[in-house]
């Protein structure tokens, strides 16, 4: 049985919208789409090559799916280590209205997502791999399917834009399992669902 890992990019003030172009995602007039691409580097690249890496399928949302089709399947190098991945392995897409994917390996999911998902993971060798998708991930979340979380963060603060863990988030823990710090300065974490938080008291000395 593989996991169902998620990878994704976010600011300091947690918004993962549109961090790879200005025209990505305007949804809600965001107007700051690309933030992520000035700090791109050789640390940053070595760890989506290691995590690209270990995938055996990949659960996409569809405006994510949309992105990558658009650019994926013209990277023709069978030695690059993502186009390779992407354009190779299976293409899960979750999507109530896509019928007719063009990107060969696409399998569209409409149905009921954590049913769907738990048996994508049963089946799957190696890593079932989520790249941004937020509303995506968030959903994987809430119905607690997320075994790891890969969390780049960049040092930006943008003050608007679509958060990873929106209030009403399901409280979850986590274990921190690696991480490292590129050269531009974004935190590179990996994280283990460790189930639900834990809760206590700092005690204060009794003569505070």
């Amino acid at each position: 049985m593989g996991k169902l890992s998620v990878t994704t990019f976010v600011t300091l003030d947690g918004v993962y919208q549109a961090p790879g172009g200005r025209d990505e995602d305007t949804r809600d007039g965001f107007e700051h789409g690309g933030w992520s691409v000035p700090y791109g580097d050789e640390d940053f690249g070595r760890f989506m090559d290691d995590v690209f890496s270990r995938v055996g399928a990949f659960l996409l949302g569809r405006r994510t799916y949309d992105i990558f089709a658009a650019h994926w399947p013209r990277v023709t190098d069978p030695g690059d280590p993502v186009a390779g991945k992407l354009n190779s392995l299976p293409k899960y897409v979750v999507s109530a209205t896509l019928t007719e994917p063009a990107w060969s390996g696409t399998t569209v999911i409409a149905g009921d997502l954590a049913k769907e998902v738990t048996a994508l993971k049963e089946r799957t060798e190696g890593e079932l791999q989520v790249h941004g998708s937020g509303a995506l991930a968030q959903s994987l979340f809430a119905a607690g399917l997320v075994d790891t979380l890969h969390l780049l963060t960049f040092p930006v603060v943008l003050g608007a834009g679509r958060r990873l863990f929106p209030e009403g988030s399901l409280p979850t823990a986590f274990r921190r399992t690696g991480g490292s710090i590129t050269s531009t300065g974004v935190s590179i974490q990996s994280y283990d669902r460790a189930g639900r938080p834990e809760y206590g008291t700092y005690e204060l000395p009794e003569n505070a």
